[in-house]
């Protein structure tokens, strides 16, 4: 097992720098609809990348997968196109996989996976309350293809004080268990550095093998590239960041992991910080 690594930019000079160091899919996100309203006020990164930044990442890069985030399930209004129309528009501008996020019920799910049609992969990003209490009915819908969990959002509707806090209280477990009776790849995120984060990344990389989840998205604070505008530092952060993340993975397939041992430290990690 390897787990596939996400990185979010709509600039193609980052995206081909992350795909040579070995990320394995770019992640377009478009998703806009009453986000800023959900995350108000929170430590979180909103993009706002538009089918233009879809069409200019699928020219720039080779090996690695296109990925791109719609918005919520929505209606057409005087604001913004339907549901289908922007699937559609995703689909023509060449994207592998795409991410619904936000949904609540299976009737948004079907919606969904009947406008992609199999043209494209389909993720469901699992991160409302509702869709966690409706996950049975959800994946009997045929189509789905990939699942993933959004901890910053799922934390938030649980009224829960941070986004690792799923991993401590069998939520995040739970649901994983779910995605795999369906055989479904799936995974959770964000992935920082193996020493950085608040939960330091070798944490979140064991507790992914424990459980067996195969895909992750590295956070901003792995590479934060609003931040740094020399490309060959941004290149040296990539080049050693996955590296050491694929070295501690032949670790963990090793066995040489206390996956409880593990799962204790982040327990006690994760009650420090929210007692703090």
């Amino acid at each position: 097992m390897s787990i596939k690594l996400m990185y979010i930019t709509n600039d193609c000079c980052v995206a081909r720098i992350a795909e040579r160091s070995g990320v394995d899919r770019i992640f377009v996100d478009m998703e806009y609809i009453g986000k800023s309203e959900r995350q108000g006020g929170m430590d979180t990164v909103q993009n706002h990348h538009s089918i233009e930044d879809v069409i200019n990442i699928r020219k720039c890069i080779k090996t690695a997968e296109l990925l791109v985030r719609c918005n919520p399930v929505h209606d057409k209004s005087d604001q913004y196109c339907s549901t289908e129309e922007e699937i559609e528009r995703i689909v023509e501008a060449g994207a592998d996989i795409i991410m619904l996020p936000y949904f609540k019920s299976p009737c948004e799910v079907s919606r969904f996976v009947s406008s992609v049609n199999g043209r494209a992969k389909t993720m469901l990003l699992f991160e409302t309350p509702e869709a966690v209490e409706s996950i049975d009915e959800i994946l009997k819908i045929p189509g789905i293809d990939e699942a993933f969990v959004g901890l910053n959002d799922l934390s938030l509707g649980y009224g829960m004080r941070f986004m690792f806090e799923p991993l401590t209280n069998n939520i995040l477990e739970d649901v994983c268990k779910k995605f795999a009776q369906k055989s479904l790849a799936y995974g959770f995120g964000g992935l920082a550095s193996l020493e950085g984060g608040l939960l330091p990344g070798k944490f979140i990389v064991a507790e992914h093998y424990r459980l067996n989840s195969s895909i992750a998205i590295l956070s901003r604070s792995f590479c934060n590239t609003s931040m740094i505008s020399d490309k060959s530092e941004i290149e040296r952060i990539f080049n050693k960041g996955i590296n050491e993340i694929r070295q501690f993975e032949k670790i963990c397939s090793s066995g040489q992991i206390d996956y409880d041992n593990n799962l204790k430290s982040i327990k006690k990690i994760v009650k420090d910080i929210v007692e703090k």
